[in-house]
């Protein structure tokens, strides 16, 4: 079938002459419902959430981004964003065209000045590796998969986390293309009200094709995880709690409660076990408090600890995310303060009884992450002392069963809860939720740089932000 045809499907049907003409104008692929490759080219991580475009232009670089974007306007098609890793789909979109920016990948250390250009489609674990040999890391994420700038425009929650503060926070100079179809270098002296939009706000603001990032003088951190049995884990978690409340900024953890299917991938002793992990990263210039740190926890007696000095690019063993596509339902919560009472509110409704099983990680924030970084940016939610995460995969429960035990769970913490962090939302009411991402008066601020620079929305399959004085703002 020729792209002629294959155009003639899109319903509204867009011109096929006019998409033959685009597919001259980009050097990657302009796909349609018809094409083959279609569904695998809107696939993500997220494998129960997938974009539903009229097109997909498969980017290989800032100039087909430029003409995929001018095309989108002239033609009145939204604009949706998929980069690579765990960069899927924030809300599944009906219709509009979507950018895929896996093919622009790259990276380029500087160690004179300790930074890294990133192209759009790179991964952290392609970033980590070519760091580690100017003796830097990046300020990436507990899952090397993890794409670079959805991330880090997001926030960026990582290992390293409480030390430096978010990832957001050590962004240099940000390479967008916007909705007229500019490709702008955007930094703190260049454009600097997009620049504070865009980290926090994500692809409300444009399509990044690059960012350049901070690099930190880490090689080597002590980490790695305890793993407790269902037995124990109210005594578990409530240590836990308790343990963070005086820890130094160079300790960076999280508690997670998982329910492991009994699969041969597994590693026998988890297998088909629920169980509580600690996942501890303590990185400083001086590696050796770190054991008394967590002695503690220890004392708990563990049937497994990794806990050990490890250099920084063995740090995805730590939680040990899962590096495979999934369906899953997922939602969050920033809270200002965690207790006993907390502890067993959440037990009540989620622990090893619970009929649907869920992953839940309590991340523990604080320290740097709550001082505001050099260069202003919109990232929200600095005063929460904890990030709460819920997770249930699609394979083990009915979406029926999964959301209303989710309403249940989050009902329960509401007493605690202070915002959402906007990585780490799955798109279920999503325009209700994003508002709470920001603080008030950034939120406005957000609204009126969009109005600036893309006032008719044409980035709006996302995590949406409106144009202040538009419906919804």
């Amino acid at each position: 079938m020729s792209s002629v045809d294959r155009a003639a499907t899109i319903d509204p049907p867009i011109d096929p002459e006019t998409v033959t003409e685009l597919a001259t104008r980009i050097q990657g692929p302009v796909l349609t419902p018809a094409d083959e490759a279609y569904d695998a080219e809107r696939s993500g991580n997220q494998t129960a959430r997938r974009h539903h475009p009229d097109l997909i232009v498969g980017a290989t670089g800032a100039a087909d981004v430029q003409a995929a974007v001018t095309f989108a306007r002239e033609h009145g098609l939204p604009v949706a964003v998929q980069g690579t890793g765990h960069a899927s789909a924030a809300v599944a979109a009906d219709g509009g065209l979507l950018i895929t920016t896996s093919r622009m990948q790259g990276v380029r250390v500087s160690p004179g000045t300790g930074t890294a250009w990133v192209a759009a489609g790179t991964r952290w674990d392609q970033v980590i590796h070519e760091a580690a040999a100017a003796g830097l890391a990046p300020l990436s994420g507990s899952a090397p998969g993890v794409g670079v700038v959805s991330y880090t425009l997001g926030g960026g929650l990582g290992l390293l986390s409480r030390r430096y503060g978010f990832a957001a926070d050590h962004v240099r100079s940000i390479d967008v293309v916007t909705a007229d179809g500019r490709l702008r270098q955007v930094s703190a002296e260049a454009d600097p009200d997009l620049f504070w939009a865009l980290r926090g706000g994500r692809d409300n603001f444009g399509v990044v094709t690059g960012i350049e990032l901070d690099l930190m003088p880490v090689t080597t951190i002590y980490g790695g995880g305890l793993f407790f049995p269902a037995d124990s884990i109210t005594e578990v978690f409530d240590a836990y709690v308790r343990w963070t409340a005086h820890l130094p900024d160079e300790m960076t953890s999280s508690i997670a409660m998982i329910a492991f299917p009994d699969a041969p991938m597994l590693p026998p002793p988890l297998r088909g076990r629920y169980v509580a992990h600690v996942r501890i990263t303590y990185s400083a210039d001086d590696l050796r408090p770190g054991a008394d740190l967590v002695a503690p926890l220890r004392e708990l007696e563990p049937f497994i600890d990794t806990v050990k000095e490890m250099p920084y690019t063995a740090g995805g063993t730590i939680h040990n995310d899962p590096p495979v596509p999934g369906a899953f339902e997922s939602f969050t919560a920033l809270l200002h303060d965690f207790d006993s009472t907390g502890v067993h509110a959440l037990f009540a409704l989620a622990g090893p009884q619970a009929a649907v099983p869920h992953v839940i990680e309590l991340r523990h924030l604080g320290g740097r992450l709550a001082n505001p970084p050099a260069v202003g940016n919109a990232v929200g939610g600095r005063h929460a002392r904890y990030a709460i995460n819920v997770i249930s995969r699609l394979e083990r429960a009915e979406l029926s069963e999964i959301r209303p035990a989710h309403e249940r769970i989050f009902a329960a913490l509401e007493p605690w809860v202070v915002g959402r962090t906007l990585n780490f939302l799955n798109g279920a009411d999503d325009a209700k939720y994003v508002r709470s991402a920001y603080e008030p008066k950034d939120y406005q601020r957000l609204t009126e740089i969009k109005a600036a620079y893309d006032p008719e929305n044409l980035f709006r399959l996302n995590h949406n932000i409106p144009p202040a004085g538009s419906q919804g703002s």
